[in-house]
């Protein structure tokens, strides 16, 4: 078994080489995401009816209904016409990326310390390199390349944004699993 103690340089320096990829797959390789994202050919009107609902910051549907009169016709007829819509809303205010940055690094930090975790308890000391990648890139592409599943599932985001976000996981998982790879501790003599 190996502590997180023992770790905590690999743990850093994991989330840090994924935090400088995510960097450059999302601001250099703008052909990679920004295709997935479109605006409304009348987004002026958009905004100005949801400004004019004044609706809180949350996750909002269209059509919306209860559970319950999900069966009833009128709103079957209002599914069948669409559109359906999955609306994350935020409260208006000038993108501040600063807190979003250290969000996302905290989370690159937690996957890199579970990665580190669940290595550390499965494997010794001194573990070949080929393992500890395995291990650890695993448990790292889970983390990151599973997560927006349940958005392609639930949420309707397109399979292909997903497929891609999948795609980055297994570049961050690799990551990790290289960098705990090659800073893993040797047996003790």
């Amino acid at each position: 078994m190996v502590s997180l103690v023992q770790l905590w340089l690999p743990i850093l320096l994991a989330a840090v080489g994924v935090f400088v990829a995510s960097a450059i797959i999302h601001m250099f390789l703008g052909f990679w995401h920004n295709v997935d994202y479109h605006g409304f050919s009348n987004e002026d009107d958009v905004a100005a009816a949801l400004r004019k609902g004044n609706p809180a910051p949350g996750i909002y549907m269209v059509p919306y209904c209860q559970p319950a009169d999900m069966k009833k016709p009128e709103v079957q007829e209002k599914f069948k016409k669409g559109p359906l819509v999955f609306m994350f809303l935020r409260a208006g205010r000038p993108i501040a990326m600063g807190k979003s940055l250290i969000q996302w690094f905290v989370f690159c930090l937690v996957v890199s310390l579970f990665a580190g975790y669940v290595a550390g308890v499965t494997l010794g000391a001194g573990t070949a390199c080929m393992q500890v990648l395995r291990v650890t890139a695993t448990v790292a592409f889970m983390a990151f390349g599973f997560s927006s599943m349940p958005s392609g599932i639930w949420w309707g985001q397109p399979w292909k944004a997903v497929a891609k976000d999948a795609v980055d996981g297994l570049i961050y998982g690799l990551i990790i699993g290289a960098v705990f790879a090659c800073l893993w501790p040797h047996a003790m003599a």
